[in-house]
């Protein structure tokens, strides 16, 4: 029996001496050992080296993970949607390799050597330094971009590129911030250059712009610069600069050019491994959604939530109003006695909207790219209340949308098409939701808000209904008084 026991345990050691092991969370690879004499493993040859092969690309998909997202093309299952697939080519301009050299593109492409003179002239800089300065950085530049989008050049033309289009982006920018349009005066349809900038296809490696911006900004001045570019596209007035802060800039400046070169060199390493963006876009995505905004089973309800318009919630006296931010994360819901309040982000619709907000999205469902899916869980939440134009119109009333498009019908109509195959973050949201469901199955409150928007939608109708509350009351008044004379009359009183 003893002689049995051992001969089991040998076999069982001997099978878990070839079996696969287990992945552990915590290593930063897997590795596996597979024996090929075909005596102790039951695999063949050809099986065995299938079983490497899936360790070896198992362990490069885990570490690609810890890397930053490459700049890819838009997925297939997004060009597909007929009304959203010219909202991913660029109108005027080419930035980076995707698009570069299209025929329809070439007036803008003529335009940006003359525009790179500019951007060197007025930043007092010489164009042979800052070409070398990209030179130095377009390997890594190179790497930035999906497998297949930068082999037709050669590191000469891709380097001549990513000069070329950095300094085109910066000198676009800078002149925008600083309302000097004098110099952008040959560009034609200038908002559409702003709208091609930000498509997922037209984007430049951050670290390009940033080799161009520090000669004569600074890196921090020159992020300053484009957050502020930003903003504008956000919607937000540029705040003015005080006296003090530009002193604080002069002196920035002026210390900035007394640093020896090692020190400027330890300055950059310590930028580099700061949060850096992989690019322009994603600096857009950046200012619109706050990361710390969304927790993870943070929120447990078992409700469910069905489609409620903005025109529905003046029935359940649940009104709208913007919140202070233009952040799409900014979205709350406070349910008072007999009413609730939702705050909602500001947004401008123009031209522009739908193209940038289509490509934010196609930017987060990228395959390198792990995220929360804020900017696609805002456009899905936004669809869920409008419907139509009365939803529209409830909303551009109430301060929330800013329409600059056409008709509200436009508006209702971009945000149900570019939510096609989109789809939220269940996470996303959901105690704003599950608030609203709440508000939503409460009779009584539905009641009293009905009541108010029947009777005091406006100052007559308020004034009527008084009238005739009192016109009721002194009638019952008089009731009252007549049939009390009548008794007294029947039955005087003794005194």
């Amino acid at each position: 029996m003893a002689a049995q026991r051992m001969s089991l345990r040998e076999a069982i050691e001997r099978s878990n001496s070839n079996r696969l092991p287990a992945v552990d969370n915590n290593c930063d690879s897997v590795s596996i050992e597979i024996k090929e004499d075909g005596e102790s493993s039951c695999c063949s040859h050809s099986s065995n080296k299938w079983l490497k092969s899936i360790m070896e690309e198992g362990n490069m998909y885990l570490h690609s993970g810890l890397q930053k997202p490459k700049i890819q093309t838009v997925q297939p299952f997004l060009r597909e949607v007929e009304t959203n697939k010219k909202s991913y080519d660029p109108k005027v301009v080419s930035i980076g390799p995707c698009h570069h050299g299209k025929p329809e593109l070439q007036p803008i492409e003529r335009l940006k050597k003359p525009m790179v003179l500019l951007y060197v002239k007025k930043r007092q800089v010489k164009i042979h330094e800052l070409y070398e300065e990209v030179v130095k950085v377009a390997s890594d530049a190179r790497k930035c971009y999906a497998e297949g989008l930068t082999e037709r050049f050669n590191d000469e033309e891709f380097t001549h590129m990513m000069f070329l289009d950095g300094c085109f982006i910066l000198h676009y920018i800078c002149n925008i911030v600083e309302g000097n349009h004098e110099e952008l005066k040959k560009i034609q349809q200038i908002a559409l250059v702003r709208r091609d900038l930000l498509l997922l296809e037209n984007q430049l490696p951050f670290l390009v712009l940033r080799v161009l911006m520090r000669p004569r900004f600074g890196i921090a001045d020159g992020e300053e610069m484009i957050t502020d570019f930003i903003k504008r596209i956000r919607g937000e007035l540029p705040k003015a600069v005080t006296l003090p802060e530009r002193i604080k800039y002069f002196i920035r400046q002026h210390c900035l050019g007394l640093k020896s070169h090692s020190e400027v060199q330890m300055q950059d390493r310590k930028d580099k491994d700061d949060d850096e963006p992989v690019h322009l876009l994603e600096l857009v995505r950046r200012q619109f959604i706050d990361p710390k905004a969304f927790g993870f089973g943070c929120v447990i309800s078992s409700s469910w939530y069905s489609r409620r318009s903005a025109k529905d919630f003046k029935t359940v006296g649940i009104h709208c109003k913007p919140s202070r931010t233009y952040q799409f994360t900014d979205i709350e819901f406070k349910s008072k006695f007999s009413y609730g309040i939702l705050t909602l982000p500001k947004i401008i619709i123009d031209d522009t909207t739908k193209s940038m907000l289509l490509n934010l999205a196609a930017y987060e469902v990228c395959p390198d790219n792990a995220n929360d899916l804020g900017v696609t869980s805002y456009i899905c939440f936004m669809d869920s209340i409008i419907d139509q134009d009365e939803d529209v119109k409830e909303l551009r009333s109430k301060g929330v949308v800013m329409n600059y498009l056409g008709s509200d019908k436009q508006v209702a109509d971009l945000f149900n098409d570019i939510t096609t195959e989109l789809a939220p973050s269940p996470h996303t949201y959901l105690q704003v939701k599950s608030c609203i469901e709440k508000h939503h199955r409460i009779s009584w409150k539905s009641w009293i808000a009905e009541w108010h928007h029947s009777y005091f939608r406006s100052p007559w109708t308020c004034i009527a209904v008084a009238a005739a509350i009192l016109a009721i009351t002194l009638g019952v008044a008089q009731t009252v008084l007549a049939a009390y004379q009548t008794y007294l009359t029947a039955h005087p009183p003794n005194n």
